[in-house]
């Protein structure tokens, strides 16, 4: 199945995708490269090439055995091993950022204070790191970013790191294996989707209709520019003299 993205890792000098972990992980099954050539349609001179600029940048990773009682082979070295996890863990990180639901809102700055920006969109005020000094932006943040609140005992917006809030209502909820995403209704043209646990959908009796505040960090904001938007410049003002 296609994940909807591609992972590399940069070793050394080179740059470690699937193919380069395909191949690791046939010659392990095999237990030769010429083997785990084959079995990928492969040329074995390239494919030992390959593995050639990969143990340049990273050390042994394919242990060479001739002969013997045991018939020869290859095998993956400890660090090929290590090699591969890392990638997994990588790809595993980009799998879980690839499949989060985002809420993208759009908005004009009203302020700035350093890398931070003030925006004034259709869901309410968000503060946001600006990643542009474009005026007219579009505000992106994660559901797993969200926390969501009783409306009745939601702290203060000077009272939590989470300064952004929206109050909104509960407009669908999926349930899965420990944890389920709630959409939420907060004005905005599509709905807040928020990844909680099962654990906080029984706590705050989260059902469809249920009246809630979600908040969320300015850190986990971007606002970037919206398309066609332009950047003001102070020095294009004219003046009466």
């Amino acid at each position: 199945m296609d994940a909807g993205f591609e992972a590399h890792l940069r070793v050394g000098g080179e740059t470690f995708d699937e193919r380069d972990a395909a191949l690791l992980r046939a010659v392990a099954a095999e237990g030769s490269l010429n083997a785990a050539a084959s079995a990928l349609g492969r040329s074995y001179s390239r494919a030992h090439a390959r593995v050639g600029d990969l143990e340049d940048a990273a050390g042994p990773l394919v242990e060479r055995r001739r002969g013997g009682s045991e018939g020869g082979g290859s095998r993956l070295t400890d660090e090929a091993r290590e090699l591969l996890a890392e990638f997994d863990r990588l790809r595993a990180a980009l799998g879980g950022t690839a499949a989060t639901e985002r809420l993208v809102l759009d908005g004009r700055v009203t302020e700035r204070e350093g890398d931070l920006a003030t925006v004034e969109t259709d869901a309410g005020t968000v503060r946001a790191l600006a990643l542009t000094a474009a005026d007219d932006v579009r505000v992106a943040f994660r559901s797993d970013a969200v926390t969501l609140h009783d409306p009745e005992s939601a702290p203060g917006g000077d009272e939590t790191s989470a300064r952004n809030r929206f109050r909104g209502r509960v407009t669908d909820v999926d349930r899965g294996d420990g944890t389920a995403l709630v959409r939420l209704d907060v004005g905005a043209d599509d709905p807040l989707a928020v990844r909680v646990t099962e654990t906080s959908l029984e706590r705050l009796g989260l059902e469809r209709g249920t009246d809630v505040v979600a908040s969320f960090k300015a850190t986990a904001t971007r606002a970037t520019a919206a398309p066609g938007a332009g950047v003001r410049d102070d020095r294009d003002r004219t003046t009466d003299e």
